[in-house]
């Protein structure tokens, strides 16, 4: 807001991409809701052949430079036959919103299969760039193919100049690929100053954008987040948990015994604890050994020959899974689902510094979601 402000006041309020008014009626309206179908294919191809090349590139055996080399010469040699894929577009949108663009049916419909296929060589091959502006292109070229279709097949109706059409598609083409449709409303009508077309903008990124998600649920931008699982969506197990983290879940109150302690030394030091887990440590390093548990070593408690005769050391587990405070917490949970473990501890450079266990983390989980379903 205030970068705007300040462009305004130090250059005016300069519209990117001015256009002739349009007169809409009824028909015309409706008429744009084929623009959305045919945006939505449009979106739907761009993201699979970008997503296609990535993987194709991907396979060739050659340097990141080699490979955005040989992107680039196909782009060129398309670029060659068809100039209005090169650059980044901005001049040929001025042109097809203006409705001067003036070729026929073919030469717009190959172009916009051109600039689609360039855009995903560009990119899929290691080139630098967004997609911002090729959705413009793309949009555009879309438009002005869909207003020459319903030219053809009805010639005998007075429609819209294509600029209108036009700006429609970008309209599309940006809300189909990121799924944000008010992002495509608004950010066209900013650009373009087309507020009397804000009705039909709307119908169009919204049946785009529909119609997308059907198909590629997830948007160009978020599409590598959801393969990978990386993608937290509010009020999932996995973005409540990121919102924790192991340190502030560890339990401190857990009593730290020697390795050359005696069973009946230990046996003194179970009366007084409410943990039914004990860590081990060496007696001269302080290193973390391993740990014993109640349940392992119930045999040697009913036995009192066993009192004087057995040292801690011989009777702790101390193959351990064990926690670190920087582990991620769905990974630890995720690790005492696959092991059956209800706690580990938490190590710091062979140090013990305190227990992690579940019923912990399912309490200050169930607080968590609270706070975040609440808003």
């Amino acid at each position: 807001v205030a970068g705007t402000e300040i462009s305004r006041i130090l250059q005016g309020n300069q519209i990117p991409f001015r256009h002739h008014l349009f007169n809409i009626d009824l028909l015309n309206i409706f008429a744009c809701l084929g623009l959305a179908v045919m945006s939505a294919a449009a979106s739907i191809l761009l993201t699979r052949m970008l997503r296609s090349m990535h993987t194709v590139s991907h396979k060739v055996s050659a340097p990141i430079w080699i490979r955005a080399a040989m992107g680039g010469c196909a782009v060129g040699v398309i670029g060659f036959f068809l100039p209005v894929v090169l650059g980044e577009g901005y001049h040929t949108v001025k042109i097809l919103i203006e409705g001067e663009y003036g070729q026929v049916l073919a030469v717009v419909a190959l172009a916009s299969f051109a600039k689609i296929a360039a855009t995903a060589l560009t990119l899929g091959w290691g080139g630098s760039g967004g997609i911002f502006a090729p959705c413009l292109v793309v949009g555009s070229l879309v438009g002005v193919t869909y207003h020459h279709l319903l030219a053809l097949f009805w010639p005998s109706v007075s429609w819209v100049n294509e600029g209108y059409y036009a700006l429609l598609g970008m309209a599309g083409l940006i809300s189909g690929m990121l799924q944000a449709p008010l992002t495509g409303v608004f950010l066209i009508i900013e650009i373009t100053g087309g507020w009397e077309v804000i009705l039909p903008l709307i119908m169009v990124s919204a049946v785009t954008t529909t119609l997308c998600h059907y198909f590629e649920p997830a948007s160009y931008y978020l599409k590598d987040l959801v393969e990978h699982g990386h993608l937290l969506r509010p009020g999932t197990d996995a973005r409540v948990l990121s919102d924790l983290n192991v340190t502030e879940l560890i339990e401190k109150d857990c009593i730290v015994v020697k390795q050359s302690m005696l069973l009946r030394d230990f046996i003194a030091i179970i009366k007084k604890s409410h943990r039914n887990y004990f860590p081990v440590e060496d007696d001269q390093t302080g290193n973390f050994l391993g740990m014993i548990h109640l349940d392992d070593i119930r045999p040697h408690l009913f036995d009192p020959v066993m009192y004087d005769a057995v040292f801690l050391g011989q009777i702790m587990n101390t193959q351990v899974e064990v926690a670190h405070p920087d582990d991620d917490l769905l990974d630890v949970v995720r690790k005492m689902d696959m092991k059956g473990l209800f706690s580990m501890p938490v190590v710091v450079n062979n140090r013990f510094i305190g227990l992690i266990s579940k019923a912990t983390i399912l309490d200050q989980y169930r607080k968590e979601l609270m706070v975040q379903t609440s808003h």
